[in-house]
């Protein structure tokens, strides 16, 4: 009757530890206060004196030190351990609980832990979705055995800890790479003499991707106009596209011809950043004389919308895209625009659709074009192939007419 009951306490304890790291308290909070919860929970419930998470970085290379209790100094100086070296390092290879009796003398990485005086450690792997996510440990400051339901319950807490975490990262990716994004793309459109503006743009609801417009005057007078699209998603695409906007602008300060800003900035990301890829298209406007020229490195091709007249796409050479093929020609187009035509530009996403061909899309966006106020355009072209379904990809799209005579 005894051990009855013993057990009974034993199993109620274990439901209320399992609740007490599976509240519904921890759905409002951002990552470092989840994670300054859990950790401070956990210490109580396994009566350890410290705890400790550290994440995987970007490159999978190195253990971040994110969140600690009672080894806070692990977090304020920001402790790496290389994955597959020392104690944390150990737990990540093997992807299994590691337990160790005498820090003083194991192979550890971080100094810290023995110069805190720990004796036992137990660490577990951080995975979600089959992910290795980081690595969790605890430890003590005198000789500790810990059981077997000890290790089950904090690897429990381990995987509430990488679910929890990939899920509010990606969160905060997503609205840091979407603020990003709104930040480089212009807040209002310039008013130029000779040329009317309209530009919608709309994240996608997968995630955030790399599109960007831009629209700014030259020394010379013309207007630089820009619509790119950096290949990936998230904050490393968002941020790829910011650094190629601001070496785009830089060039185009520098040179008067399309094809060669692309080359120049094509040449630039290979060399510093190999790994990226964009299309990018790229268009002087002479608003007085008339007259565009347009260099493409693999962008959708613009719609031209003459007055009367049904959009058809620019007849227009398109070279390689960006990061690709440093020694291949790139081509400037030049167009004449009469007064009250109409050029739209857009990223692929406005035509592209999983479950239609996307000539399908090329056809309705010509239809949906024509040589009219740009804003009236513009709400045209959404509600023609966005409608009242939002888009799978960010969808960018840029308005440009001549204003009429």
């Amino acid at each position: 009757m005894e051990n009855s009951a013993s057990a009974l306490r034993d199993a109620a304890r274990k439901l209320e530890n399992i609740q007490a790291i599976t509240d519904e308290a921890f759905a409002h909070m951002g990552v470092d206060e989840f994670l300054d919860t859990l950790l401070e929970r956990v210490r109580q419930i396994l009566e350890v004196d410290t705890a400790v998470v550290l994440l995987l970085d970007r490159q999978a290379r190195f253990l971040v030190a994110t969140a600690a209790k009672g080894l806070e100094e692990e977090v304020t100086q920001a402790a790496h351990v290389p994955v597959g070296e020392g104690f944390a390092g150990r737990v990540a290879a093997e992807r299994r609980p590691v337990y160790i009796d005498d820090v003083a003398n194991a192979n550890v990485f971080n100094p810290l832990l023995v110069q805190r005086g720990l004796r036992s450690l137990l660490g577990v792997p951080l995975i979600a979705g089959g992910t290795l996510v980081g690595v969790l440990h605890i430890g003590s400051l005198t000789e500790r055995r810990f059981t077997k339901d000890e290790t089950e319950f904090l690897q429990l807490a381990a995987a509430r800890v990488a679910m929890a975490v990939q899920s509010l990262l990606t969160r905060a990716e997503r609205a840091g790479a979407l603020e990003l994004q709104r930040s480089l793309v212009p807040a209002a459109l310039p008013s130029i003499p000779g040329v009317e503006f309209a530009a919608r743009y709309r994240p996608g609801k997968a995630s955030v991707g790399g599109d960007w417009y831009d629209v700014f005057t030259l020394p010379s007078g013309e207007v630089g106009i820009v619509m790119g699209d950096v290949a990936g998603h998230g904050f490393p695409a968002a941020v790829v596209m910011g650094r190629m906007r601001s070496a785009l602008r830089a060039y185009a300060l520098e040179n008067d011809d399309p094809a060669e800003v692309l080359r120049k900035l094509n040449r630039k990301m290979q060399h510093f950043e190999p790994e990226a890829t964009a299309t990018v298209l790229y268009v002087m406007c002479d608003p007085g004389a008339g007259r565009v020229r347009v260099s493409s490195a693999g962008h959708c091709p613009p719609v031209l919308a003459l007055p009367g007249c049904a959009g058809k796409f620019l007849d227009l050479e398109s070279d390689v895209l960006i990061g690709l093929g440093e020694d291949m020609p790139r081509r400037t187009t030049t167009v004449t625009l009469p007064p009250g035509a109409l050029l739209c530009f857009y990223t692929d996403g406005l035509v592209e659709r999983r479950r239609s061909p996307l000539a399908h899309g090329f056809s309705r966006l010509c239809d949906a074009v024509y040589a009219g106020p740009p804003e009236a355009v513009g709400a045209a072209v959404m509600s023609a192939l966005i409608g009242r379904e939002m888009a799978e990809d960010d969808v960018a799209v840029l308005l440009m007419r001549r204003t009429p005579c």
